[in-house]
């Protein structure tokens, strides 16, 4: 089984909380005020529920892959950094957790801009994203679904995931250009073979859930 490579040594130093500036914020959030409808007929007494939002909602997951001389399909994954995960408090923490928390692998990924809110534009959306985080300039025609959309956190945002595939050789790629955030620059890349993927997701290297549903489906196809 290949081995990842490590991940990099990408440290965040927390600078405190900026709880004044609500109207700068990237999430927002809304408590609501709810009565639940019963299927019998009955009515709930009201309660109280927090959720979250952005201004770009919805993103893209792609599974970006291709097959070496001998025909192994490999697919490329892309390191990230995920500052609620880095940020985990490790004194509550049921296991124990690693040096490396909040470096995660991941297949591209991103959030679909408001000119982008329709079938063709998701697919605008996986060909950007490719381009910004492999470097790779792909037609949007180039990529197909990769199953039905998903909902990955839907107890807080009602964010919903939208997979793709893509054949990509390594021909194919160049430097990414990133989309200019922090949590971009300096990422590794990496391609393995996809079977050895699924065995690094058994073994727990690779967490992100996103990146996993596309693995799997990808395997499927």
């Amino acid at each position: 089984m290949a081995n990842l490579p490590p991940l990099p040594s990408f440290r965040l130093e927390p600078l405190g909380d900026d709880a004044g500036e609500e109207g700068r914020r990237w999430l927002i959030l809304h408590r609501h005020r709810l009565r639940a409808h019963m299927p019998d007929g009955t009515t709930s007494e009201p309660f109280t529920y927090d959720a979250v939002t952005r201004r770009a909602l919805d993103a893209v997951v792609v599974a970006a892959h291709f097959r070496d001389a001998s025909g192994r399909r490999h697919v490329w994954l892309r390191s990230a950094v995920r500052p609620p995960v880095a940020l985990r408090p490790r004194d509550s923490s049921p296991i124990a957790e690693r040096d490396t928390l909040g470096g995660l692998w991941e297949v591209p990924a991103g959030l679909v801009e408001a000119d982008e809110q329709s079938p063709e534009g998701l697919l605008r959306c996986a060909a950007r994203e490719l381009h910004e985080e492999l470097g790779a300039d792909l037609p949007a025609s180039s990529f197909r679904a990769l199953g039905p959309s998903s909902f990955p956190a839907p107890g807080i945002i009602g964010e919903r995931h939208f997979y793709f595939e893509v054949e990509l050789p390594p021909a194919r790629r160049t430097t990414p250009v990133e989309d200019g955030s922090v949590l971009e620059r300096q990422a590794v890349i990496v391609a393995l073979p996809l079977d050895d993927a699924l065995a690094l997701v058994r073994a727990g290297e690779i967490e992100d859930a996103k990146t996993e549903i596309a693995l799997r489906r990808l395997a499927e196809t």
